[in-house]
């Protein structure tokens, strides 16, 4: 089956779940750009804590200029020496990058056909990374979509053991405005899944 035929096959909700994953992706890989913020602007959400979490997000990029977002984001992760994050599973778990989690990462990216992309030189298990690893499996990027049980394995060996951590620190980040709302998007989404994938193996 080639992929645009996996992608079809795609229920709805799940296309939305791949969509989230793929904008947090984007938007913890580089500074967003006026298009990025533009488009972050006109979503809209719901009554529930996700909902009201994009709202919150498209109220603060309407009046963010791409300029300060990119201060912003430099302060948060790049900084001198280092910036006031390190969005890596490693660091998280075990206070140090390059540990064990991203040598379980690597294993786990080869038995699904993953490969890190050209010219990208951070280590894999960074949260921007994950992000989009997600929605492809979802959504069928790397060959197939992923079982149920397949994602819930890799969510919670790869994601769920630090994600809600680090969305949470970046929401009270000090260097945090456009990107404590980032955050907060990322926490309620975060939480979501935590909940769908308990009750699909209860």
């Amino acid at each position: 089956m080639n992929v645009a035929a996996a992608v079809a096959e795609v229920p709805e909700e799940d296309r939305l779940r791949a969509d989230l994953y793929n904008y947090l992706g984007l938007m913890l890989a580089g500074p967003p750009d006026q298009l990025l913020l533009d488009q972050s602007a006109a979503l809209t959400g719901d009554e529930t804590d996700l909902g009201q979490a994009i709202n919150g997000l498209a109220r603060v990029a309407k009046i963010s200029k791409p300029k300060a977002v990119q201060t912003e984001y430099n302060a948060l992760f790049i900084g001198l020496g280092r910036g006031e994050l390190l969005p890596f599973a490693s660091y998280y778990l075990t206070g140090f990058l390059n540990e064990k989690p991203l040598a379980n990462l690597r294993a786990t990216m080869a038995d699904f056909g993953m490969t890190r992309a050209d010219g990208v030189f951070e280590p894999e298990d960074n949260i921007a990374s994950l992000m989009e690893m997600m929605a492809g499996m979802v959504v069928g990027r790397f060959g197939r979509v992923a079982s149920v049980a397949e994602q819930q394995t890799f969510f919670n060996l790869h994601i769920g053991t630090w994600a809600t951590h680090y969305f949470n620190d970046l929401q009270g980040a000090k260097s945090s405005i456009l990107y404590a709302s980032v955050g907060a998007v990322g926490l309620a989404f975060m939480e979501i899944e935590k909940e769908a994938f308990r009750m699909t193996a209860s």
